[in-house]
């Protein structure tokens, strides 16, 4: 038994209810075909694929075997080394390092809260995508309480907090936020010719100390909050 508060240990395979990493990729998994390109946009070091220790999160997450081929790009050079795709390749100077019109999905997990430039991330993603593509992204809305709490603490003190209310996450997974593509209402005017299938989607408490009480306290505010204040935005763009 592990020696943190995990609240899915108790639940067959692993996972709670409202997993919001089941419901992400279910969703993309429900669409993705044999011949599929699929571009990982953000997809770093491949942190889930030896961190996850839930085994149907894991595989729920691997498309590579459902696909033709899966292309890992990221800022960071340590995509280079990701296990979890059949390519990888880093982004420079803004523009994406795959050739217009190749991927037929673009699959970006928590990537959108990142996002400085939204003139530039639409067009290289337009750009990119097939006709009747799909961009597939997860996101916490501009409103969720995790983000406006992020928004008073300073993006160079981000690791700190988040090392206290998610003790296993690593630094090198933490970025600087700026929410500018995290409401429906942003995005439906950053893409407006898009086909729209996005959602709000109340997953569990993800950060809470690792404490049993602090996970309780989050679960009561799920329920009795606004959508927006506890919910990520599943995103689902389809390109005309």
């Amino acid at each position: 038994m592990p020696d943190h508060f995990n609240p899915a240990f108790r639940m067959i395979g692993e996972y709670l209810p409202l997993d919001g990493t089941i419901e992400f990729y279910g969703r993309i998994n429900a669409i993705l075909k044999p011949t599929d390109v699929v571009v990982d946009l953000g997809a770093g070091r491949g942190a889930w694929h030896c961190e996850d220790t839930c085994e149907a999160r894991r595989r729920i997450r691997d498309v590579r075997s459902r696909v033709a081929r899966v292309i890992g790009v990221d800022i960071d050079p340590v995509v280079l080394a990701n296990p979890t795709t059949t390519e990888n390749r880093v982004v420079t100077n803004g523009e994406l390092p795959i050739a217009d019109r190749t991927a037929d999905l673009i699959i970006a997990d928590y990537v959108l809260e990142h996002v400085t430039d939204v003139r530039s991330f639409v067009r290289e993603v337009e750009r990119v995508l097939k006709p009747e593509g799909f961009l597939c992204a997860r996101t916490p809305h501009k409103y969720h309480y995790v983000s406006v709490s992020a928004r008073f603490v300073e993006n160079k003190r981000h690791g700190i907090v988040l090392s206290r209310v998610q003790p296993r996450r690593k630094s090198a997974d933490i970025f600087p936020t700026a929410y500018r593509l995290n409401t429906l209402k942003a995005l439906r005017k950053a893409f407006p010719s898009f086909q729209d299938y996005s959602y709000l989607y109340s997953a569990e408490p993800a950060y809470y100390f690792d404490n049993r009480l602090v996970y309780n306290f989050f679960c009561l505010l799920h329920r009795v909050s606004p959508p927006m204040f506890v919910s990520n935005l599943l995103i689902f763009l389809r390109k005309n």
